[in-house]
């Protein structure tokens, strides 16, 4: 079955470059393009796309505007179109938020070299955003009880692994943590440019602190660290204490960050002492990483099929038998606190 993809964007010449591509594939096609939020509106409403490819930066109504309105009234899969800085990081997490799948973020070449380069890239993300569960209604944890934490969190240490769908459920799970909470680590497969301000948003929510983790600093308790974009994150265990160490080694799993570095490293250095889950997203990363800290004596979750927007990186650590329990996202926070507080066999 073709999947059918309205482009939405001002920019003529993006329009034509995105229906260009995605009329190439055999398995998709281009149903309408739209130049703004207002013939965009009755596109969805007479075509019913499967998907819509949407610019954040547009005239009379912005991206997000749209996007908040379509959410509400016609829950559609959106790919977000926008761009490698700062100020558009901080839009994108917005759109995220607010109910986008996935986004794309176009590289500092020409528009048209741009597009054309990662043409391959468009197209996949298109075919993951189309599997993907959208609700009509986020997540919300304003308000949620901060679970306690009995324990010490001496030694311990929680990691967690994402993708596509990551953003929100990471969200979820860390504004459950106390202030007591044994360090974090995080994998969400993110561009550099954007994990920057992914910690800041988190950070200005959450009870614990959220950072960019920095090479050779050391973890401490109450604090979550995530992965720069494109760099790797593993943890070292130096007399006693456990440490960043940041890389720019080959991709793993397709992927720098790659969530099985940062899992294998803690099958290394903490073990038992660790306590780890897989959250929603596309792919196997993470799968292998997760079963060799089973292995290794951590304690292992998986989000649920019926809490994720993709169930891919879950269902494959499943698979694999990497996961000692599959839980709802909204139960995540308080397993991995109640895991951690558990004396070491």
């Amino acid at each position: 079955m073709s999947i059918g993809v309205l482009v939405v964007d001002d920019s003529a010449l993006v329009r034509s470059l995105l229906s260009e591509i995605i009329n190439q594939q055999a398995d998709m096609h281009v149903v309408g393009v739209a130049k703004d939020a207002y013939v965009a509106k009755d596109m969805v409403n007479s075509l019913c796309p499967d998907v819509i490819t949407l610019d954040i930066e547009m005239p009379k109504v912005s991206g997000l505007t749209f996007l908040d309105k379509l959410m509400k009234a016609r829950p559609t899969p959106v790919l977000m179109i926008s761009t490698l800085t700062e100020q558009s990081a901080d839009a994108t997490l917005k759109a995220l938020e607010l109910g986008a799948v996935d986004f794309f973020a176009k590289p500092k070449l020409g528009v048209s070299e741009g597009i054309a380069v990662y043409q391959q890239e468009i197209v996949d993300k298109i075919r993951l955003v189309s599997q993907a569960k959208v609700l009509s209604t986020r997540r919300t944890s304003s308000n949620r009880e901060i679970h306690p934490f009995d324990g010490s969190s001496k030694q311990k240490i929680i990691a967690i692994g994402a993708s596509t769908g990551g953003c929100e459920a990471i969200k979820l799970v860390l504004e459950s943590l106390p202030t007591n909470s044994p360090p974090v680590v995080i994998v969400q497969h993110m561009p550099a440019g954007f994990t920057a301000s992914f910690a800041q948003r988190l950070n200005g929510v959450c009870k614990v602190t959220v950072k960019e983790a920095q090479n050779d600093e050391v973890l401490t308790q109450g604090s979550v660290y995530i992965a720069p974009g494109n760099k790797h994150l593993l943890i070292l265990d130096q007399n006693g204490e456990y440490r960043v160490k940041l890389s720019e080694g080959e991709r793993v799993s397709g992927h720098r960050p790659s969530v099985d570095v940062l899992f294998n490293s803690l099958a290394q250095t903490a073990g038992k002492h660790a306590v780890a889950t897989i959250l929603t997203g596309m792919g196997k990363d993470g799968a292998k990483g997760l079963l060799a800290l089973r292995q290794s004596g951590a304690y292992t979750l998986a989000q649920s099929e019926s809490s994720c927007v993709i169930f891919g990186m879950p269902k494959e650590a499943v698979k694999i038998g990497g996961a000692m329990e599959q839980t709802d996202l909204d139960l995540i926070a308080q397993r991995l606190l109640e895991r951690a507080a558990k004396h070491d066999s």
